[in-house]
């Protein structure tokens, strides 16, 4: 079983556009198993209206409680508080959720024993049945933390499932987090979609010195890329200096948009970005070696 994961430095480069066709065309002739590891904007749902067949509540970092019963209001607990997540009203304390970040100073210097650390929902991992296979993807709740812990959960769901199978192919998360790290980890090669932009030129060169420690092969895909095919060519010099492989470019192309709107990939509407993303998987089928 090979390990693909789809990333990019920044959002809005079309990853999960590129993630959905190349999962298309990889179906057709490989048991295919799908993740998607950004959770906290997951999509590639959208394109595959997926039949949820099971729903397992996510719980990350534990939270503090106090115990009004027991506390003596000394105030100990919000003194020591690092992150301001304790409130006071008329001497009685209380832990605001969404700011604690479980470090547990509070319950250590409670004189009487007050505050205890209890689990708290972040969101919900799914397990799912599509055209293409079985889709594991997950749901952050907004302004839950963890996310990167959430995304090796969904991880080795997925890895579990497909462990007797071709390919597992991943929707990763945008930037060089903790989601990125958690994707990347044990991947055989990453598909990096970047645009011919400053700030996409800037963050692709970022996210090659994080993937560049975890020693995975690169592939690289330009999306759009005769829209400032000055930077395209920067881009692609860049890649030759740093030997990472050219799957293909992109052209501009409305079928993208209309293909979106409609909830299908990509690749089942003939048209000149389709082509480019199948020779991109074709490059990348060959390369890694996927029967």
């Amino acid at each position: 079983m090979k390990r693909l994961a789809v990333v990019s430095g920044k959002g809005g480069t079309g990853k999960t556009t590129v993630t959905a066709a190349i999962a298309d065309l990889a179906h057709r002739d490989l048991d295919l198993v799908m993740a998607d590891c950004d959770v906290d904007a997951a999509n590639l749902e959208l394109l595959f209206s997926p039949n949820v067949q099971e729903t397992i509540p996510y719980y990350g970092m534990k939270c503090a409680q106090i115990d009004p019963d027991i506390c003596i209001s000394c105030g100990a607990c919000a003194e020591h508080c690092r992150f301001g997540a304790i409130r006071e009203e008329k001497a009685i304390y209380r832990v605001e959720q969404a700011d604690c970040e479980g470090c547990g100073v509070c319950e250590h210097v409670c004189p009487a024993g007050a505050v205890t650390f209890v689990e708290r929902k972040h969101g919900e991992i799914y397990r799912s049945t599509t055209e293409l296979g079985p889709l594991f993807h997950a749901r952050l709740i907004p302004g839950a933390g963890t996310s990167g812990l959430l995304v090796t959960e969904v991880k080795e769901r997925a890895l579990e499932a497909a462990a007797d199978r071709d390919l597992l192919l991943i929707d990763g998360p945008p930037g060089i987090g903790c989601p990125l790290i958690a994707t990347v980890t044990g991947c055989d090669a990453v598909l990096i979609v970047t645009e011919p932009s400053m700030s996409g030129r800037s963050d692709l060169e970022r996210l090659v010195r994080v993937c560049e420690g975890f020693r995975v092969r690169m592939f690289l895909a330009v999306n759009r890329s005769d829209l400032e095919e000055r930077i395209t060519a920067e881009i692609l010099a860049f890649c030759a200096e740093k030997g990472i492989t050219v799957a293909g470019l992109i052209p501009f192309d409305d079928a993208v948009q209309r293909a979106v709107c409609s909830h299908r990939p990509l690749t089942r509407t003939p048209s000149p970005a389709s082509d480019a993303v199948a020779a991109i998987w074709a490059v990348i089928r060959d390369e890694m070696g996927l029967p």
